[in-house]
């Protein structure tokens, strides 16, 4: 499927374009294994912990940096997409999902943290944020966070990025 995805760096990255490749990839994959069945449009921000701070903050009212941000374009359901005719911008023939902003420093401290390597990290932040974009959500710390652990883990293991041994 011929899906748009747009990635700007805002922060130096010299790695930019295997980490570019790598999002691509990872996005692919996710729209893949939720049987999105229309084309999509997904805008991409990587940047670094103060920029994201400034939008944690704006937008959640969360006074610290994170590590990747999620704003979808619908209000979705987990696990069954579907597009409906509105949906899709008659310009392009695309849905836009939404946007996601990632920071590499974030990134690059927790893959430390979490020993596992860069790639797997990026890999898993893009996975995580995408799921968002189609509706799944965390924040119950009960079935839903389950569940969309359960699905960012199959999505990891089908793009070879799962947690190492």
């Amino acid at each position: 499927m011929n899906h748009h995805i747009f990635i700007r760096f805002e922060t130096p990255a010299p790695c930019a374009p295997q980490i570019a490749r790598l999002i691509r990839t990872a996005i692919r994959g996710a729209l893949k294994a939720e049987s999105v069945s229309v084309p999509c449009e997904v805008d991409v921000l990587i940047t670094g912990d103060a920029e994201i701070h400034k939008l944690n903050l704006a937008q959640r009212g969360v006074d610290r940096p994170t590590d990747v941000l999620s704003f979808p374009a619908f209000s979705l359901l987990p696990g069954a997409f579907v597009a409906r005719p509105e949906d899709i911008e008659p310009a392009t023939g695309l849905m836009p999902l939404g946007d996601m902003v990632l920071s590499l420093e974030r990134a690059a401290r927790q893959a430390r943290e979490y020993g596992h390597s860069f790639h797997r990290e990026i890999g898993f932040l893009t996975v995580h944020s995408m799921l968002h974009l189609l509706g799944y959500d965390h924040m119950d710390d009960g079935p839903e966070q389950r569940r969309m652990r359960a699905r960012e883990e199959v999505i990891l293991q089908e793009l070879g990025l799962q947690r190492p041994l």
